[in-house]
């Protein structure tokens, strides 16, 4: 009787097991939900931890700002969108009119202190089925993530305000401490990173935000196959 008591305790724990890898597996490789609505660029997960994910983004294009130079990240990137959303809205050399995509990504480049400017630049990603010949436009560069790029990525939610983005940046990096991706990581920072957000500003609940830190993966060898 207790044997099989302690043979069904045992197989009550696998299947809890295996259901919970399950259930942290799909967590991991769970797409923003605006990506079921909208176009977004495919990545592929390679590792996943508490606080972190690793993806590979593979030949994505952005059409992006110059470098905007202010001291509030939600300013800098209102700025940049206006200018972006012109872009699609057919402000461009052909008077092409463009689908909106996700995220909306902001490079942050911080200054060296709290009353100085900081260095933005704000990016759509480009549809599929304009990357053969993305319209140019003023004031604007199309940027191409030839072959492989990689993310650390360490989602939030809400609304994003000017103390989140250093507050969740640096949070991403201490969770990378100690692990394999640590060293190719740091190396491809140069104390930039880049705030992804995937919601219209009409969008009140369910927003999904994300940083970004990019970096070589071939700088982690095999680790990344």
């Amino acid at each position: 009787m207790k044997q099989s008591m302690a043979r069904r305790s045992s197989r009550l724990l696998v299947l809890v097991a295996g259901a919970a890898a399950l259930l942290a597996v799909a967590a991991a490789v769970a797409v923003p939900p605006t990506c079921e609505r909208i176009e977004c660029p495919a990545y592929e997960v390679v590792d996943s931890a508490n606080g972190f994910e690793i993806r590979r983004y593979t030949d994505a294009m952005w059409v992006s700002t110059a470098a905007i130079e202010d001291i509030s990240f939600v300013a800098a990137t209102r700025t940049g969108f206006l200018q972006l959303f012109k872009y699609i809205q057919g402000k461009n050399a052909y008077n092409e009119t463009i689908e909106m995509t996700a995220p909306v990504l902001t490079e942050v480049s911080p200054s060296d202190g709290p009353f100085c400017a900081s260095s933005f630049v704000v990016s759509f990603y480009v549809p599929a089925k304009n990357q053969a010949d993305p319209p140019p436009a003023e004031g604007l560069r199309v940027r191409r993530w030839a072959g492989a790029r990689f993310a650390a990525v360490r989602r939030f939610g809400g609304f994003v305000a000017d103390a989140d983005v250093g507050e969740q940046a640096a949070r991403l990096d201490a969770s990378l401490q100690g692990t394999r991706w640590a060293a190719a990581v740091n190396e491809g920072q140069a104390a930039s990173y880049v705030v992804a957000q995937y919601n219209s500003p009409f969008e009140f609940s369910g927003r999904v935000n994300e940083i970004w830190m990019l970096f070589d993966g071939a700088k982690v060898g095999s680790h990344v196959n």
